[in-house]
């Protein structure tokens, strides 16, 4: 399992008018870590949209178990958990100080410009392979 680490701060409008970070954008949040994740793996979305390959959410689940508030410095914990032939899944933790706010999880399909499903391995081998081989390492 492959594991990346993304520092954020709670912006103020990203907030209620009691200063408790909006529930959404936990979500918002995810896609930082899971974008910064696959960016140092050197799998950037850049390089799959340019296979004509998008990988839309297709499952996404958030668990609070704290608030977050105005000029929190947060830790977005991502980890790549599953990989399979058309789908990819993630974890999250979103913690502060240690201090766990939320877990989550996103799965993601595999498909071309035309949003049908497509098996990575035979329409990229080599992004197949280097995404394979990172969740090895």
């Amino acid at each position: 399992m492959v594991q990346g680490e993304t520092v954020i701060r709670v912006r103020y409008q990203e907030t209620d008018q009691m200063g408790v970070a909006y529930h959404a954008n936990y979500l918002v949040w995810f896609e930082l870590g899971r974008t910064e994740l696959m960016r140092r793996l050197g799998l950037p979305y850049l390089e799959f949209e340019e296979n004509d390959l998008f990988l839309p959410v297709i499952k996404a689940t958030c668990e609070y178990k704290a608030p977050a508030r105005y000029d929190d410095e947060l830790r977005v914990i991502t980890r790549l958990e599953k990989l399979h032939a058309v789908r990819l899944t993630f974890t999250y933790e979103v913690r502060r100080q240690g201090t766990l706010l939320a877990r989550g999880c996103t799965e993601h399909a595999v498909v071309n410009k035309k949003g049908r499903p497509v098996v990575l391995k035979k329409w990229s081998p080599s992004l197949w392979e280097r995404l394979c081989n990172a969740v090895e390492s």
